[in-house]
């Protein structure tokens, strides 16, 4: 996001006001998830998750760092290089003209929309959700949204990493959930 605000000449008011909202928002979801889980769940033990990872991938660890860090680079590396192109070819194929088209003049149904294209995984997403907002095609809450929502390669690396695959449903569906809900917000409060 931040790369193409810049050299689209975005006005540095408009960047630092849209880092400040993201900031905000990120505070103060953390502050209500930390609440919630400390409120309602019991606290449990979290096993070591490195133990597990160089259990699964094989590398013995224990024998040394660099071999088993290089060795669990390149699985990653290659994990998120494939899922990359797949993701990379089917928005190709969709296109951005068609994703403008889709998003409806509704409030929510275009929150909905947006948040879920921003579950892309991989800086597409932001580009595209970027792009759309400077050409006048979504509102800045809208984009806004969205761009809370992703998370970069992240979430590959959370599948691929934590194989709790409940614990990472809910993850996701919190950070929809934040998007969506901040979406929906800001777009009431903001009128740029």
């Amino acid at each position: 996001m931040l790369p193409i605000l810049l050299s689209e000449g975005v006005s540095g008011t408009l960047i630092l006001k849209i880092l400040g909202i993201k900031i905000l928002i990120g505070i103060i979801a953390g502050i209500l998830i930390d609440f919630v889980l400390n409120r309602f769940y019991k606290k449990r033990e979290v096993k070591d998750k490195i133990e597990s990872i160089c259990e699964h991938d094989h590398c013995h660890c224990e024998k040394g760092i660099w071999k088993s860090s290089i060795k669990h680079t390149i699985n990653i590396f290659i994990y998120i290089f494939i899922i990359s192109l797949l993701l990379n070819i089917a928005i190709e194929y969709i296109g951005e003209d068609t994703l403008a088209n889709i998003v409806s003049n509704k409030l929510i149904i275009s929150a909905l929309i947006i948040s879920l294209i921003g579950l892309i995984p991989n800086c597409a997403s932001s580009v595209i959700l970027t792009e759309l907002y400077l050409s006048n095609v979504i509102s800045l809450a809208l984009a806004i949204g969205g761009l809370l929502v992703n998370a970069g390669v992240g979430l590959i690396v959370l599948f691929k990493v934590n194989h709790n695959q409940k614990e990472n449903i809910k993850i996701v569906t919190g950070l929809y959930i934040i998007g969506v809900i901040s979406a929906i917000i800001l777009q009431y409060l903001i009128t740029i």
